[in-house]
This record gives structure tokens, C-alpha cells and sequence, in this order.
């Protein structure tokens, strides 16, 4: 099959896929109910959540130059700004393109050697991007770590009455923790000693390899504390994009809207940082699915985590989701204009 037609069916089934998560999430939508609570809800903390976004773009932009700067001293904050929000927009009509584009972008500007070749190559730009993703895996791992070790009481029993049945006692989960990391490691030791093999194994170590590579590429770096300072920072603004959102909903008065909303938005009220952190790792995990700019995936995911966590109605729980998304796509299309006008008419 032609590689063009084989890439178009590809996005077109992505396309089909996010249609459907949408339909099936939003086919019970009070949409009364659902236009009343977009209307009552406090703006102000949706625009500080866009805001939020925006300044985890600039710091995205800021610990990709970092990986940069050894290859290209010469490489722009500018740079790496426009190429991640070009980036971003792409990733809304073609999921994963954008890592790609945002590759070429840099190339595009990087300096030149004594023999006028370019200083950032594409495979090298590619490499940091890989490496940025890995912290990206690695950062949500320690969420991860961090909601079962303190959220534990809130979602636990959503767990071990629904998914897993046998985890009625926190410690059995902590076993299977411990196990699941002493399988992974067995396999990384097995890949290790197969790792001059063709095919399959080789393949794998090599996956392995460059995800070390990337996870400890800041220690290579001159300021390698600041990588890992805007690491934190990043996922900070992220839990406060979805806290903001809270917010938002939580100074909604229960007169302005339906009986049955008021009692919905009454369950989101007691909600809080804490399960902010949640809502945000629901979001997060929701990326993994490749559909164009999350639509669907993202909506569904969190929905049904207020709803199977919290008792939030799914169809209360996509007014959140709604707005946390929405704002943030807004967002990632502003910056991206931003960037396009800037490229476009003033750089040269």
C-alpha cells in the first residue's frame, strides 16, 4: 500500500475514532443543563487556567532548549517557543505529527559549522525530542506514585470493588507493585544479555537504551538542576490548570441552575487540590490514546473518573471536562498563531 494513502487512512481512522468517544460521551448531555453551567461558571479561573497553560508551554520551550544548547549554543528561547506551540496545533488535526514538524522547525534555525552544515541535524533534534517525551513518561510515573500513596482513601475502593476485586488490603497492592517491578527488571537484565541479537530483542534494547539516555541527559548538562526544577514546575502549572477549572465550577450558585445540576455541581464543591492531582492524571493518561488533540479521549476519561471516583454524574463530570480541554485547545490555538504571525511576518 502506498505510504501516502497507508498515512491517510491512518489519521482518518484516528479521526472516526475520536467522533465516536465523543458521540458516546456526550449522547446523554443535558444540553440545557450543560449551556446553563458554562454560562453561571466563573470565568475569570478559566482564563488564569488558560494562562496556566500558557506558561507550561514557555517552560516546555525553556527544558527542550536546554537539550539543545550543547548541540546549538545559538539556539533561541524564541525558537523552541514557536516550534512547541507549531507543535501543539499540528497535534490537534494530526496526533503525533507535530513532534515532527517541531523537529524541522528547529533545524530550520539552527547555526552553521565551518563547512555551512546545520549544528541541530533532524535525528538530533529528534533524539532530544524522544528524550523530552521519556521525562514526560517518567514525570507521570511519579504522579502515579504519588496517587496511590496519598489519594489512596479516595479512589481505592473504586479499585478494589470494580477492577481489581483481590485488593481489598492497600499492602496487597504494594506486593504487586513490588512484583510488577521485579518482572520489569528481569526482562530489562534479559533484553541486556540479548541485546546483540537481531530482531526483536535487539529492538527492544535499544528502546531501553535511548530512554536511559534521555533520563539522564540533564545530568550532562551545565545546569542540569534547572531541567529538573522546570520538570516539576511543568506538572505543577498542570495540576493547577486543573484545580483552577474546579474553581470555576465550585462558585457556581445552585439557584441559577437546574435542581438535578445543583446537586451534581454540590458533589464537585468538596473537591480539592488533592483531587485535583487526579483529575489532572486522568487527563494525562488520556493522551496515550492518539486521537487528535485528545477529543473524545480526554472527555470520557476524566467523566468517568468524577463519576466512578466521586459519584459526580458523567454527564456533570463532562461540564469539567468540557472546560478544562476546551480552554486548553483555545489556549494551544492562540499561542499557535502567535508563533505563525511571528514566523510568518516579523522573523527573519
Amino acid at each position: 500500500m502506498d505510504k501516502k494513502v497507508k498515512n491517510i487512512l491512518q489519521y482518518g481512522g484516528w479521526i472516526a475514532v475520536a467522533a465516536v468517544l465523543l458521540y458516546f460521551s456526550f449522547r446523554g448531555v443535558n444540553w440545557k443543563d450543560f449551556g446553563a453551567a458554562l454560562r453561571e461558571c466563573r470565568w475569570g479561573f478559566v482564563v488564569l487556567s488558560m494562562l496556566l497553560g500558557a506558561a507550561a508551554f514557555w517552560l516546555r520551550a525553556l527544558r527542550w532548549r536546554m537539550q539543545l544548547l550543547p548541540l546549538d549554543a545559538s539556539t533561541s528561547r524564541v525558537t523552541t517557543w514557536n516550534a512547541v506551540n507549531v507543535c501543539t496545533l499540528t497535534n490537534y488535526v494530526l496526533p503525533r505529527v507535530g513532534e515532527v514538524v517541531r523537529c524541522g522547525y528547529v533545524v530550520k534555525h539552527s547555526g552553521r559549522d565551518g563547512d555551512g552544515k546545520r549544528l541541530v541535524t533532524f535525528d538530533k533534534a529528534l533524539g532530544t525530542v524522544v528524550a523530552d517525551r521519556v521525562w514526560d513518561g517518567l514525570s507521570l510515573l511519579a504522579v502515579t506514585l504519588l496517587i496511590f500513596g496519598f489519594l489512596w482513601n479516595r479512589f481505592g475502593t473504586f479499585l478494589t470493588e470494580n477492577l481489581f476485586p483481590g485488593l481489598a488490603d492497600k499492602g496487597h497492592l504494594w506486593w504487586i507493585l513490588a512484583l510488577a517491578a521485579l518482572v520489569a527488571g528481569g526482562l530489562v537484565y534479559l533484553c541486556w544479555r540479548l541485546r546483540d541479537r537481531q530482531g526483536f530483542w535487539g529492538s527492544v534494547w535499544g528502546w531501553i537504551r535511548g530512554a536511559y539516555d534521555g533520563m539522564v541527559s540533564c545530568l550532562h548538562m551545565r545546569h542540569g538542576w534547572l531541567f529538573l526544577l522546570y520538570t516539576v514546575l511543568l506538572w505543577v502549572l498542570y495540576w493547577l490548570m486543573s484545580a483552577t477549572i474546579l474553581w470555576a465550577l465550585q462558585g457556581i450558585d445552585p439557584a441559577s441552575v437546574s435542581p438535578e445540576l445543583a446537586e451534581a455541581l454540590a458533589k464537585i464543591e468538596g473537591l480539592g487540590m488533592t483531587d485535583a492531582l487526579l483529575l489532572m492524571f486522568a487527563g494525562a493518561v488520556s493522551s496515550l490514546i492518539p486521537v487528535p488533540g485528545g477529543f473524545g479521549a480526554f472527555h470520557g476519561a476524566v467523566a468517568l473518573t468524577l463519576s466512578s471516583v466521586y459519584g459526580v454524574p458523567f454527564a456533570a463530570g463532562l461540564i469539567f471536562a468540557t472546560l478544562s480541554h476546551e480552554s486548553q485547545v483555545l489556549t494551544g490555538i492562540l499561542c499557535g498563531a502567535e508563533s505563525y504571525i511571528h514566523e510568518t511576518f516579523f522573523r527573519r
